[in-house]
C-alpha cells in the first residue's frame, strides 16, 4: 500500500494557507474541511483519534522555523549571470523562491528556473547554504536559501509574471541587487569558473 502521509501533508498545508488568504466565510469552510479530511485519514493510517491528527498536523503552527528556500544560479559561456528584475522592489536576483511541502532544496530550484525563466536546468552542484536574518527591508523572518549551478538544458528564455525582465550580466555591472544576491552571485561565479574549466 502506497504512504498516503506525505499527501496529507500537502494536503492539510494546502488548507492552512488557505485559512490565511481565504477573503470570505465560504473559501474557510473548504479550507477548513480540507484539514478535517487530513486529520481523519492521518488519523485512520496511524490509528489515533482525527483530533490528535489534527494537533499533529498543525504543529509547524505552534514551532517556528526558518523559511527554507533554494536559488538557481545560470551562466553563459562569457560568465555572465542570468538574472530577473524583480517586480516587489525593482532589484536583480537569481531565479528563486521557497520550497513547497514535499519539496526537496534541489527541487525547488529547477521548478522556480522554469516557472520565473522559461529554461529547463539540470544541477551541476551545490554552491553553498546561506542565511538571511531578518531585516525591515525585506522579510521578518530568518531564511536559509540553498544556492545551486545549474545548466541549462532546454527551453526557452522568457519572462513571467514575477519579474519585469530577465537579462544575463556581467556581476561587476549589476545596478541594483536584491538582498544578499550579490555575495551569492559571486560564490556562484567561483563554482561555475571551476565547472567550466573542467569540462
Amino acid at each position: 500500500m502506497a504512504d498516503i502521509l506525505p499527501l496529507l501533508e500537502e494536503i492539510a498545508a494546502i488548507g492552512r494557507i488557505g485559512l490565511t488568504y481565504a477573503t470570505n466565510v465560504y473559501d474557510r469552510e473548504r479550507y477548513e474541511q480540507l484539514i478535517g479530511l487530513a486529520a481523519r485519514w492521518y488519523g485512520q493510517s496511524l490509528d489515533i483519534p482525527p483530533d490528535d491528527a489534527r494537533e499533529r498536523l498543525a504543529l509547524d503552527l505552534k514551532t517556528i522555523t526558518p523559511k527554507v528556500g533554494a536559488d538557481a544560479a545560470i551562466f553563459d559561456s562569457d560568465g555572465r549571470i542570468l538574472l530577473m528584475k524583480r517586480t516587489d522592489n525593482k532589484r536583480w536576483c537569481m531565479p528563486c523562491g521557497l520550497e513547497e511541502v514535499g519539496e526537496s532544496p534541489a527541487h525547488c530550484a529547477t521548478r522556480e528556473a522554469k516557472e520565473e525563466t522559461g529554461l529547463d536546468v539540470r544541477i551541476v552542484q551545490l554552491v553553498d547554504v546561506f542565511t538571511r536574518l531578518p531585516s525591515a527591508e525585506y522579510t521578518p523572518y530568518t531564511l536559509v536559501s540553498v544556492l545551486y549551478l545549474c545548466e541549462v538544458t532546454g527551453g526557452e528564455l522568457r519572462s513571467s509574471r514575477e519579474d519585469l525582465g530577465l537579462q544575463y550580466w556581467h556581476i561587476e555591472d549589476v545596478p541594483e541587487w536584491h538582498g544578499a544576491q550579490q555575495a551569492q552571485a559571486i560564490a556562484a561565479r567561483e563554482a561555475w569558473r571551476n565547472w567550466f574549466a573542467r569540462r
